[in-house]
């Protein structure tokens, strides 16, 4: 008999082992399949912000998340409702028939000092946390695509700037083949217009790197790691209204951040409730009946369960708790600070990027682009050398990246507002 012991025992430990490798192996198919399929992928047409914003608010891995905790919470708040459940207790005394007593008892459990309020209020304290957390979370993932979305039309206006810069150099550089041929001016002159040419190629090629990394980080917003849009369509020179410093003091007031600041003050006190409530000893009512076989009659059976606090008054729990609600509220203290040093410093980059991008738009631009105008004519025909011409163009292409800068800066200041305030702010609402 012994001897098919131990290839039993064999078989029984390596049975679960084996189906654990199994079910591992395709619970990670599974993951894997659920990582895929949960990917949004966007039309192959042009996307607007309202349009990524949606894909980012329906596919994002981080919302998604904050909503299952939410969920979670709502679940602590339905076991926090429960009643203790009752205890069924069988005893039988004496093996012979004659003398045998039997004990039937029911026993139920009664919370005392509050215990279930306080753990109500503290799963409801918890839950309005939750639930601010994902608001948060929200203003947060749609600030992020909001940035990235402008940066896509920045990096696209770039490109056009750069491939408008090339056919400039390219004409210049023509320009230069016929008066070298013509032996108007040196050939040095001809050496210039092609390095200068060369130099807009790079700027050209980097352009179209910084676009096709800028599509790759809005695509990542809502999960797809390849885009597939053509291209980012909305207003890049509309730019973002300055709000008055009432609005914000007003918003900055329900904000989400400081709102789950808040909450977890309210969560660490009602905590500290639930563990002074533990320091009071619940009590134990115990009914039901005993059968004496001797006798041949029922006694009915009462008693009273209090336990004694002698030892355990739950004294070191309430302390921390405690600790914890003075830690609450200086962390509410310094998100209080934080916020309105954030929402002062976006404001002002947001108003200094607004007035550099009306003087470039008004001012700058259209000087530049008249000198540059002049400096070619006057090339052509003779009147000034072609390092005139190169300062003119590289004057006017630094004025338009500024001002594609200045345009980047606002609305990005813009979100950054937005994602504080936990509203759209009239500029993004395109």
């Amino acid at each position: 008999m012994y001897r098919y012991l131990l290839p039993l025992s064999l078989a029984v430990f390596s049975l679960p082992g084996s189906a654990q490798t199994v079910t591992t192996g395709l619970g990670s198919a599974h993951l894997a399949a659920q990582a895929n399929a949960g990917r949004a992928v966007e039309p192959a047409l042009p996307l607007t912000l309202q349009a990524a914003i949606a894909l980012a608010m329906n596919s994002s891995p981080d919302l998604s998340a904050a909503q299952y905790e939410l969920q979670a919470v709502e679940a602590t708040l339905l076991q926090a409702n429960v009643l203790p459940n009752p205890s069924l207790e069988v005893g039988i005394e004496d093996r012979r028939r004659e003398t045998r007593e039997s004990t039937l008892t029911v026993s139920q459990p009664i919370e005392l000092g509050g215990k279930r309020s306080a753990r109500m209020r503290a799963a409801e304290s918890s839950l309005s946390a939750a639930s601010s957390e994902l608001n948060a979370k929200k203003a947060e993932i749609r600030a992020a695509v909001i940035t990235a979305f402008f940066d896509v039309l920045a990096a696209q206006e770039r490109v056009r700037l750069a491939e408008e810069a090339g056919e400039l150099a390219q004409r210049a550089t023509n320009v230069a083949n016929k008066r070298v041929a013509a032996g108007k001016v040196s050939p040095v002159e001809e050496t210039k217009a092609r390095v200068a040419e060369s130099s807009v190629r790079l700027e050209l090629a980097q352009a179209r790197s910084e676009l096709s990394s800028s599509r790759k980080r809005l695509s990542a917003t809502w999960g797809n790691l390849i885009p597939r849009f053509e291209k980012a369509e909305g207003q890049l020179d509309v730019l973002p209204e300055l709000p008055s410093t009432d609005m914000l003091t007003r918003r900055l007031a329900t904000s989400p951040a400081l709102s789950r600041a808040r909450y977890e003050v309210d969560h660490r006190q009602a905590l500290a409730q639930v563990e002074r409530s533990r320091r009071i000893p619940d009590m134990a009512v115990t009914l039901g009946v005993k059968r004496s076989e001797e006798l041949g009659r029922n006694q009915a059976v009462v008693g009273v369960s209090i336990p004694l606090p002698l030892f355990d008054s739950n004294r070191g729990n309430v302390l921390e708790s405690l600790r914890r609600v003075d830690k609450a509220r200086d962390e509410l203290s310094a998100t209080e600070i934080r916020l309105d040093g954030e929402v002062a410093q976006a404001y002002e980059k947001l108003s200094v990027s607004r007035q550099e991008a009306e003087s470039l738009q008004k001012e700058v631009i259209p000087g530049a682009q008249s000198a540059y105008d002049a400096a070619s004519k006057g090339f052509e025909f003779g009147k000034f050398g072609f390092l005139d011409v190169l300062d003119a163009q590289r004057t006017l292409l630094q004025a338009k990246s500024q001002y594609l800068r200045a345009l980047s800066e606002a609305h990005r200041a813009a979100a950054d507002i937005d994602r504080i305030l936990g509203e759209a702010t009239p500029a993004t609402k395109q």
